[in-house]
């Protein structure tokens, strides 16, 4: 049998990620994004090989910018094209897994979107332009959110009166799933342990930041809650801070919710203690040049990294590694040495050399001799949602 093809497709708003992925192949044969959607500067780039290619298309949305993913993809697969995958970041309570997707699973993901109004609708506008358009071709979705209910009871429970739970399914989910579930895999098979029998702590740093204890496969914990705002300090959002500093805000200062909701969102993170922005590729040259704001939001980030890791420990009944994954995981050496730094109690050890070595898709090793493993492991969330399409094609 030929090796498979699967597209995946991830949808934000006004933007959409694809990828072309072949089973036996270990580069995408094509890939891309399809950007400012519905606004007169839509565009769309994309890799096919080794040659890339921009093509703007005003005020094109999701179906109209798929038109032209679709036969590229047909093209690029010869024609044998076996799947679409769907990344859909929230599916609450009712997905432990990929599913295929038919009308019921449509409906729970629309049930869903006031968990993540951001991101299902648009997930919701990817599926449907592709159901649309190949409307006979097998359509899997695939939950940040899934791999997270092996998450027990009392750690994914809040506080707070039962009702708010049983009726409005107030809890904690968490996201990430794909990624923390790659990287803990391809950690077990770059160190020779079998996945059933090994336990990991996971960071995965981007824009957005969660870390993971990972137990014989399984999520165990996890530092984002009900929506993605929880936790760590990340490129624009604040992470943990005082529950009542809504109501603060809103009486000192007379914010709305709306007003709130943003500042956290969208204004907070490293972008809001530098005063600079949201990219640590920035911060760290701002820093190196001594800017004050710079090195707070470094330090606070790391401190609240190893803080989380630290907590995720507690799920944890033998450490075999620590991995950092994401654009700031796999490219900041300066962001893996502090954090480790913060973490004595573990008795983490680095090795200078081989953790500046380790950047730009270099994974390995970068502990010090007597240390507990600390390893960098790029991850591969295009890789792991046509994994899970495929296992589902097979079941």
């Amino acid at each position: 049998m030929s090796a498979r093809n699967i597209l995946v497709i991830n949808c934000g708003s006004s933007s959409m990620k694809f990828a072309l992925v072949n089973e036996e192949q270990a580069t995408f044969p094509l890939q891309g994004l399809a950007e400012r959607l519905g606004s007169p500067e839509a565009v769309l780039h994309w890799q096919l090989g080794d040659n890339k290619q921009s093509l703007e298309i005003p005020g094109a949305d999701h179906h109209a910018a798929l038109q032209h993913v679709l036969p590229m993809a047909q093209d690029a697969s010869g024609g044998h094209l076996s799947a679409i995958g769907h990344r859909v970041v929230h599916g609450g309570e009712h997905f432990t897994g990929s599913c295929l997707i038919n009308e019921e699973v449509l409906n729970a993901i629309r049930d869903n979107a006031q968990l993540a109004p951001l991101h299902n609708p648009a997930n919701l506008v990817g599926i449907n332009a592709t159901l649309d358009l190949f409307p006979d071709l097998p359509q899997v979705a695939v939950f940040d959110t899934a791999f997270h209910q092996t998450m027990p009871e009392y750690a994914y429970r809040y506080a707070v009166p039962e009702f708010l739970y049983k009726e409005h399914s107030v809890r904690r989910y968490g996201f990430h799933g794909t990624s923390h579930n790659y990287v803990s895999k391809r950690a077990a098979e770059m160190t020779g342990l079998p996945v059933e029998d090994s336990c990991w702590l996971t960071a995965h740093l981007g824009n957005g930041c969660s870390t993971c204890a990972i137990v014989n496969g399984e999520s165990r914990d996890t530092s984002m809650g009900m929506t993605p705002l929880e936790g760590l300090v990340m490129g624009t959002r604040s992470g943990d801070v005082d529950p009542n500093l809504h109501s603060y805000l809103n009486r000192t200062l007379g914010w709305s919710l709306e007003q709130i909701d943003r500042a956290l969102n969208h204004d907070s993170g490293i972008k809001g203690l530098s005063g600079l922005s949201n990219d640590m590729r920035t911060l760290s040259e701002a820093r190196m040049a001594g800017h004050p704001g710079a090195n707070l939001a470094f330090e606070v980030f790391c401190y609240r990294l190893a803080k989380s890791l630290a907590a995720m420990a507690c799920a944890l009944p033998k450490l075999d590694g620590l991995i950092f994954t994401g654009g700031i995981g796999e490219n900041s050496a300066p962001v893996r040495e502090r954090t480790l730094e913060h973490l004595k109690l573990f008795n983490f050890k680095l090795d200078k050399a081989a953790n500046e070595r380790c950047t730009r898709g270099v994974a390995g090793e970068i502990q010090a001799e007597g240390s507990p493993r600390v390893l960098v492991v790029p991850t591969n969330e295009e890789r792991q949602i046509a994994l899970e399409s495929l296992e589902l094609l097979d079941a």
